[in-house]
């Protein structure tokens, strides 16, 4: 079993963010992520609210960053899903799913958020992210599921080389912020169906017709559409199963207080996993910094 002083769990903008912080205070310090670094950011189509971020840098290039930053500090990253961690003990054993096992004196939970996924007939046929697969909707119709701030901005993306794009949304009104909506305005080619919510997808191969059911009346609208494609953005949910029986959730986030403690010793956590009221990129990269000032102070009894 490797020791190391402090484990990350989760290499997301607060992962990496802590990995960088922990490093720089002398700690050994490995970060487990069980798919790419980045997290739900590194799949965006573009990186929009964050300080002297690059204008139209790309979800995949911020991420690339992100690692190259931490490797560059010291910090280990291993691609492996946490299996099991005992929080509660002196020195936090950690397993993975390739059989590796690691142990720290100091854990620092940054596993983030899981995009939501709908369970509809014909579910097979969704796309996957708008910036991996717009250009191969070029010159076709898309409809992105969701009116939050993700969806809207990927959706303006997608309307750059789609014929059309259609926003289907369980609003009446887009939720997205001001900035967003007027962008929709004034985009020729956007259209949103509001108060309603994807039904069903209908094909073999690929999509031939988009079913939408209205929230308010139950209405089944059947749409031909053959050959277009399907992105859900409808929200996110808590990633956080590794420690639903050993600390304190509160809707299914982990609570921890502002200097990112859990109730139990050595243990952190950051991000947007933690359960806060602002959830972006500056306060997860804010948190982990925190997390790993913190850990470094922490002395083992």
């Amino acid at each position: 079993m490797e020791r190391f002083d402090v484990i990350v769990i989760g290499a997301g903008p607060a992962g990496m963010s802590a990995a960088v912080y922990a490093t720089s205070r002398g700690l050994r310090t490995l970060v487990l992520e069980a798919d790419d670094v980045g997290g739900m950011i590194g799949r965006v189509s573009t990186v929009t609210h964050y300080a002297a971020v690059s204008e139209g840098e790309t979800g995949r290039a911020f991420a690339a960053r992100l690692r190259a930053q931490a490797q560059a500090a010291g910090a280990v990253i291993e691609t492996d899903r946490v299996t099991g961690v005992r929080l509660a003990e002196r020195v936090k054993p950690v397993t993975c799913a390739s059989g590796a096992r690691y142990e720290a004196s100091r854990v620092i939970v940054a596993t983030g958020m899981r995009k939501r996924t709908l369970s509809i007939p014909g579910d097979h046929l969704l796309a996957g992210s708008a910036q991996d697969e717009a250009p191969r909707f070029q010159g076709r119709a898309v409809y992105v599921v969701g009116g939050a701030d993700g969806a809207v901005k990927e959706a303006l993306h997608l309307a750059r080389f789609a014929r059309s794009v259609t926003i289907v949304c369980a609003e009446e009104r887009l939720s997205c912020i001001a900035q967003f909506r007027e962008a929709v305005e004034r985009t020729a080619g956007i259209r949103v169906i509001g108060g309603s919510t994807l039904h069903a997808l209908e094909g073999d191969d690929q999509v031939e017709r988009v079913v939408v059911r209205d929230l308010t009346t139950g209405a089944l609208t059947s749409i031909d559409d053959p050959g277009c494609g399907v992105f859900v953005y409808a929200g996110a949910t808590p990633a956080s199963e590794l420690a639903h029986d050993q600390l304190q959730l509160e809707g299914g986030f982990i609570v921890a207080n502002e200097r990112m403690e859990t109730a139990l010793p050595g243990v952190y956590v950051a991000g947007d996993v933690r359960a806060k009221q602002v959830r972006q990129v500056a306060t997860a990269v804010a948190d982990g910094a925190i997390a790993a000032i913190n850990a470094a102070q922490y002395q083992p009894s």
